[in-house]
């Protein structure tokens, strides 16, 4: 029998705890796998031009310490807003439903999946346009002001004399820099939230209609109290091969493209991605505590 569930909110710090350390370890397995490259590359002496530079010592010993860190702190910031938003637009745009059979995700309804998922993107895309044009802005008007200045004003008036080329004018530069703020902080919100609406669609759509005849993704739930649930286990196998499914469909986009090999090249990598994480999460979950939802 189905069971359609919608998360209608997401605990914030049990999910940013787990989130941050599943992605700290995966840092420090990908430092480590850099480092058996770069000591591969150092040993072999493949890049003469480098010198007596030592690539083990000068960059991959550092990188062991550098991506685990940066990983773990970047994902609590990423995964604490992002949770924060998820509650916070639940209640106007409705939250992710699951149609559920046991374990199995049998059906991901396409428009609450798609609706969610995109707005949160749209609102990231807006935080960052906003920070880019606090940045830009300010940047523009310096470099207008600058070329008002009469040694700025001969040298443009020589470039333009000697390549017949307008250059622009300090009120030009600064007039570029509010256009560019205002794509940055309006425009951007909007592009990805249309492309992230259509690729969070597709996504729902491959699965539903043919990944789903082949694997499933598996989440194991445990009631608490009341609407309150915890994802008690992901079942690797068939979690890893179903997410990794979709993402091989969605690289035949690439194929438009001339793109060939990103079909395959995403397979391998979700499946290895998902299967890490979901392994990460049964081993985590017993020791720090594990993701917690309200389901209805």
């Amino acid at each position: 029998m189905v069971d359609v569930k919608e998360i209608k909110s997401v605990k914030l710090t049990p999910f940013t705890k787990m989130s941050a350390s599943i992605y700290g370890i995966l840092g420090l397995i990908g430092a480590i796998l850099m480092l058996i490259v770069l000591a591969i590359l150092q040993a072999t002496g493949v890049i003469h031009q480098l010198g007596h530079f030592n690539l083990v010592t000068g960059l991959g010993i550092p990188l062991i310490v550098l991506l685990p860190i940066g990983a773990f702190f970047s994902t609590i910031v990423i995964s604490f807003v992002s949770v924060m938003i998820y509650n916070a637009l639940v209640p106007k745009l409705g939250g992710v439903k699951l149609e559920l059979e046991g374990n199995e995700v049998e059906n991901i309804p396409v428009i609450s999946f798609s609706l969610i998922l995109s707005a949160i993107g749209a609102i990231w895309a807006f935080i960052v346009g906003l920070v880019l044009a606090a940045v830009i802005s300010p940047l523009f008007s310096l470099i207008g002001a600058i070329s008002t200045m009469p040694a700025a004003a001969n040298i443009t008036a020589n470039i333009t004399n000697v390549s017949g080329a307008t250059m622009p004018t300090g009120p030009e530069i600064g007039t570029a820099g509010i256009l560019m703020s205002l794509v940055l902080i309006i425009g951007l919100p909007i592009i990805a939230f249309v492309f992230g609406f259509i690729w969070n669609a597709l996504f729902a759509i491959l699965y539903n209609y043919i990944v789903t005849r082949v694997a499933k993704i598996q989440l194991e739930f445990g009631q608490i109290t009341g609407n309150l649930h915890e994802l008690k286990h992901i079942p690797v196998l068939p979690t890893a091969l179903a997410v990794a499914l979709v993402y091989l469909l969605l690289g035949f986009i690439g194929i438009l493209s001339g793109n060939y090999g990103e079909f395959i090249s995403n397979f391998i990598i979700y499946f290895i991605e998902t299967a890490l994480i979901a392994i990460l999460y049964n081993y985590l979950a017993p020791k720090i505590g594990s993701i917690k939802l309200n389901l209805e």
